[in-house]
């Protein structure tokens, strides 16, 4: 069969391309964090990493991104010594730009790798579909937006996750899929919103006997074990050595950060918090008590505590029992199918309920429904439907992390042009189902995308021709909301299709 064009190679030519003309736009607070991570990791000694406060922007990541950020700062070095010094803070020099705005192009190599290895092994049938879905992945606005502009590493990262769910297909490879997805939770603990689906599946395929849940395979718990404590002894040994874990914990988990994140993350709780905004003007009416003191809570837009006027607090107990709730419900299905395809389903769900109901979740986490999603995304139309609102939602969420006018065309052009081109091929790809499609889901899909393009015009441009710089908390709690919206209504529809096949 001849190869589908355009290839994956061709495609990633072309993009890099386009991201080096990115080089100049807008960068966040986070370039300036990775580029202290550097400094850190180059100029103190290991024992210092996790205590350094020289900057605001401390070293918050596992310690295998730390070794990373060690590596690439033995070549920053050479380019460019004042980058790596601590006390050289807010330094942006060209040359500093330039190699870490490479560096993030030339690590998302293994997101390119790994999309590859997917494909290639794809069954014929759907090696099309699933070259279509790679494509859509590696040109993801998603990742644009978040790692080429904003700045971050996470198509590296993302790489990692793929290549570990490819490997979980094959009995021959699933030693290496639990041994990845180790390794990622050493680079960075957000992943382990999936952990759990990993756990189950490599449990009931792995460690226990396929015909027998009674049945133990000693010797793949024993690889299995083995290789996991030797990935975690490798990335925190040397920190249990010197004593520092309580510290290292500290950093990766600081529980004291509030409910939502700086832009409300389009989740549950950004639906419960635009219920309190309009209780607040219903509740005189209903005598309902209003706590004056949180009524600009949540619309400052700053990462800190939040607190309802009306409605009732929300505590982190709350938010884990409903993530562990909406997670448990998709692991039993996993615990008595464990196939590849229960798998990959498992792991969105476990992303959707830890994104809808976690605490202090970013936007940018939305990207782990989104990626793993995108991969059975084609595997008939019951499950594009479901796929189509989270697209729309997911990518205009990330709207707010971009708030300058020049890079206004780059974000909202690319991603509906984005939109355009790869709902329109999936739709044409999806198979047909073998089982009845939901109408109602459908028609939301339909109406759901249609009010997206007139919402995005108001929130980025009619707002402000109408009210100037006067409530700037609107254009941010429209998004939230709206995009909230189609993410628990793709989540239920997943939930729908998940269970019903």
């Amino acid at each position: 069969m001849a190869e589908n064009f355009p290839t994956l190679g061709q495609c990633a030519l072309v993009a890099g391309a386009f991201k080096v003309l990115l080089f100049p736009a807008y960068k966040s607070t986070d370039f300036e964090v990775h580029r202290n991570w550097l400094a850190i990791t180059n100029s103190l000694p290991l024992s210092r990493w996790y205590y350094d406060t020289t900057s605001e922007w401390t070293l918050d990541y596992p310690p295998f991104f730390a070794y990373f950020e060690w590596g690439l700062s033995q070549a920053a070095k050479l380019v460019e010594p004042a980058m790596v010094r601590v006390f050289n803070l807010e330094y942006d020099s060209w040359r500093t730009i330039y190699f870490q705005r490479w560096t993030v192009i030339l690590s998302e190599l293994v997101l390119l790798y790994a999309l590859y290895e997917f494909v290639a092994a794809s069954q014929l049938s759907t090696k099309r579909a699933n070259h279509a879905a790679a494509l859509s992945i590696l040109l993801s606005p998603g990742l644009l937006i978040i790692d080429h502009i904003h700045f971050q590493y996470n198509g590296c990262m993302y790489g990692f996750l793929i290549l570990s769910l490819v490997w979980a297909r094959s009995k021959s490879t699933l030693l290496w899929s639990g041994l990845a997805f180790a390794a990622l939770l050493c680079m960075k603990h957000i992943y382990l919103y999936l952990a759990p689906a990993y756990f189950v599946f490599l449990l009931r395929a792995y460690c226990l006997h396929p015909k027998s849940v009674m049945r133990i395979q000693f010797m793949n718990c024993i690889k299995l074990g083995g290789g996991i404590v030797a990935i975690f002894a490798a990335a925190f040994g040397p920190f249990a050595y010197l004593g520092q874990i309580p510290q290292l914990l500290s950093r990766l988990f600081p529980f004291s950060r509030g409910l939502g994140h700086a832009y409300w993350a389009p989740n549950v709780w950004a639906l419960y918090s635009f219920a309190d905004r309009v209780l607040i003007y219903v509740a005189p009416r209903l005598k309902l008590p209003v706590n004056l003191d949180a009524v600009n809570s949540v619309t400052r837009g700053l990462v800190g505590d939040t607190a309802f006027a009306v409605l009732p607090e929300i505590t982190p107990n709350t938010c884990f029992a409903l993530t562990l709730f909406f997670q448990a419900l998709s692991l039993l299905k996993l615990f008595n199918q464990p196939t590849w395809d229960t798998f990959i389903g498992a792991v969105t769900l476990c992303g959707y309920a830890s994104f809808l109901f976690g605490w202090h979740v970013h936007e940018k986490a939305i990207l782990l429904v989104i990626i793993p999603f995108t991969l059975i995304a084609l595997k008939d139309r019951r499950y594009l439907g479901a796929f189509r609102p989270l697209a729309v939602a997911g990518h205009v969420s990330l709207f707010p992390l971009l708030f300058t006018p020049a890079e206004f065309p780059i974000k909202t052009v690319y991603t509906i042009f984005w939109l355009i081109l790869f709902l329109m091929v999936f739709d044409r790809l999806a198979p047909a189902s073998p089982k009845a499609r939901f109408f109602l889901l459908d028609r939301f899909s339909t109406l759901y995308i249609a009010i997206s393009i007139p919402l995005i015009m108001y929130c980025s441009l009619g707002h402000r021709v109408v009210f100037g710089k006067a409530y700037e908390f609107l254009p941010l709690m429209f998004t939230s909301s709206y995009c909230a919206i189609g993410v628990v209504g793709s989540w239920v529809g997943f939930m729908v299709v998940y269970f019903a096949s």
